[in-house]
């Protein structure tokens, strides 16, 4: 397991997460160490274009070669998750494109009770049978702390929802490529279900 570190997320946590979940993982902070990858994970947090100029010194072009490419499988974990997609309303840089979506705001439905960012547990619904959140193992929940959510094109790519306010995407998959707007190394059992299914994804 590699996790990408650009300067962007909490990814000791990440580590320690996997690491429980019965697997090696090795942060890597310079995208030349790439080679040899099985399986990455693109932790972050904060702002999208932020992100985006912090995969732009190499990182960019070396993440296309192994997930475009070499189809390893890779999880975008929180901020992660939307810099898969094309672009953010929260700033102008373009994502990575990998997921056809558009990272938009929260709608909260107009509940003005609700508070943004949504911050705490949600219940994480699948939209179909997939290899991270099985749909028959009763209510999974898992923290969140976000301000935007994605917007995918294609339906076939929302992997789960999740409601605050209204429903919205909390995690997609598209061939070698999940992402989850969640933090799955701050969800306890059902974080550490997650990765250690993830682990199990082949590659």
């Amino acid at each position: 397991m590699t996790i990408v570190d650009c300067g962007i997320g909490n990814i000791k946590s990440v580590q320690r997460m996997f690491q429980a979940a019965d697997g090696s993982a090795e942060i890597v902070d310079d995208p030349a160490r790439l080679d040899g990858c099985k399986r990455l994970a693109l932790p972050g947090v904060g702002a999208f274009d932020a992100g985006m100029t912090a995969l732009a010194p190499g990182w960019i072009e070396r993440l296309n070669h192994f997930v475009l490419e070499k189809k390893v499988p890779i999880i975008g974990i929180c901020l992660g998750m939307q810099l898969l997609c094309r672009r953010s309303e929260e700033g102008t840089l373009p994502g990575l494109s990998w997921i056809a979506a558009d990272v938009v705001k929260i709608d909260t439905g107009g509940d003005k009770a609700l508070k943004i960012p949504h911050m705490g547990w949600s219940v994480v619904t699948p939209t179909r049978p997939n290899p991270l959140l099985p749909d028959d193992e009763g209510e999974q929940r898992f923290y969140h702390v976000h301000k935007y959510r994605a917007v995918c094109d294609r339906e076939e790519d929302v992997l789960a929802t999740a409601n605050y306010g209204t429903t919205f995407t909390t995690a997609v998959h598209r061939d070698n490529i999940y992402g989850v707007q969640f933090h799955p190394e701050k969800s306890h059992r059902f974080g550490l279900a997650l990765m250690r299914r993830f682990l199990a994804v082949p590659c």
